[in-house]
């Protein structure tokens, strides 16, 4: 992402924002609710244009693409959405081989086979013929970070993996995570849970008043004087109802 302005209901939710992802590197976006995090996930995902600047994959501007030449570009990403986003009605081996039944370019066996490699990376291949509504939240996440895999992207999105999980499910969502960078996947996260984003990511971008107020590694931002960062980390009581930003879209 370059110099990428873009506005929602008259208010401006990026300025002048750069981006830029590093191969096999876990690079995660920070800042407070409402400024406009996840947002960035769907610029990069052409579901949202931007008003100004250039947003690229591998080299490829999304900026005049063909819904088809869109539809290539995006085989290369996937994201695990904050809910999981699994549909109910399919087993959960459905679930993963979704977007590979879609393509038409595999075989069920085929397909199957991937599914269950896939859940076996997260640990979850006996769940194959369960449905949702049998699964724990920490489940549906690994499912969902499962079927995400199983096109074999290039790039990963996390909005919120651990959102709303207890101990046991976060430990899994950074152990795969950690996994995916091993094996040489480059990552993208938004998250509120500090503790996850230390543990899995290289490289920070904080977010603030629509403007990249810092990019750089923990340390570098942990030792920064921006002083939105330093109350992002310590606030005080004159953070109280400081920010009142409107949900995000």
């Amino acid at each position: 992402m370059e110099k990428v302005c873009f506005d929602f209901g008259g208010r401006k939710i990026l300025e002048d924002f750069n981006l830029f992802l590093e191969r096999g590197v876990n690079r995660t976006i920070l800042g407070v609710s409402g400024a406009g995090k996840t947002t960035i996930l769907k610029l990069l995902l052409g579901l949202l244009t931007p008003d100004s600047g250039t947003i690229s994959i591998d080299g490829t501007p999304l900026a005049g693409l063909r819904e088809n030449e869109l539809v290539r570009v995006r085989k290369h990403i996937a994201i695990v959405f904050q809910g999981g986003a699994l549909f109910d009605s399919m087993t959960v081996g459905e679930n993963v081989g979704y977007r590979l039944f879609e393509e038409g370019k595999l075989t069920e066996p085929e397909i199957e086979r991937i599914a269950r490699e896939k859940l076996s990376f997260v640990g979850l291949e006996q769940a194959i013929d369960l449905y949702p509504a049998e699964l724990s939240g920490g489940m549906k996440k690994r499912v969902a970070i499962a079927r995400a895999l199983a096109s074999d992207p290039d790039y990963i999105f996390f909005d919120e993996p651990t959102t709303g999980l207890d101990p046991i499910g976060v430990y899994n969502i950074r152990h795969l995570m950690n996994r995916l960078q091993q094996e040489g996947k480059t990552t993208l996260m938004v998250t509120h849970d500090m503790e996850t984003a230390f543990a899995v990511s290289q490289r920070f971008s904080f977010l603030h008043e629509a403007r990249l107020a810092f990019e750089g590694t923990r340390e570098e931002m942990l030792t920064c004087s921006v002083p939105a960062i330093t109350e992002f980390f310590a606030p005080t009581e004159q953070s109280l109802f400081r920010y009142n930003h409107l949900p995000e879209h």
